[in-house]
């Protein structure tokens, strides 16, 4: 039992830490200008979904944002087209650091059943040694 809590908590911290480096990757990006002939930034959602058969969770992929993105009038910037627009990635901040704090707590919580499981099976041993 302690060592399936351990399995699962564990699967479940590699896919938190996954989606932390999605949200990071999307946060870093939200301001990366495109020529408006390119496509803009994608921002990365990851998609999780439980084990067949087997406890715990797995990434199975990952969904992509717009990549039309939002068009910005700066007539300044470097790589405005002939009329003053700039592509940018259609990424909210306020949702992105949303999911960077579900996510942030999701592998505290996770990590947290990992040390408890531990600590459980260590008491267990020294429980059989006595």
């Amino acid at each position: 039992m302690t060592f399936d809590a351990i399995g699962i908590a564990g699967t479940s911290l590699s896919v938190h830490r996954k989606w932390l480096d999605a949200v990071s990757d999307n946060l870093a990006n939200i301001n990366t200008a495109t020529s408006t002939d390119g496509a803009a930034f994608q921002a990365r959602y990851i998609v999780a979904q439980e084990g067949a058969g087997v406890g715990g969770v797995y990434v199975s992929g990952a969904e992509w944002g717009d990549a039309e993105g939002r068009m910005v009038h700066e007539p300044d910037h470097p790589l405005a087209d002939e009329d003053g627009y700039v592509r940018y990635p259609d990424i909210d901040m306020g949702e992105q650091m949303s999911m960077l704090i579900m996510a942030q707590r999701g592998y505290e919580a996770n990590a947290a059943v990992v040390d408890r499981a531990k600590t459980t099976y260590e008491a267990a041993l020294q429980i059989g040694r006595s």
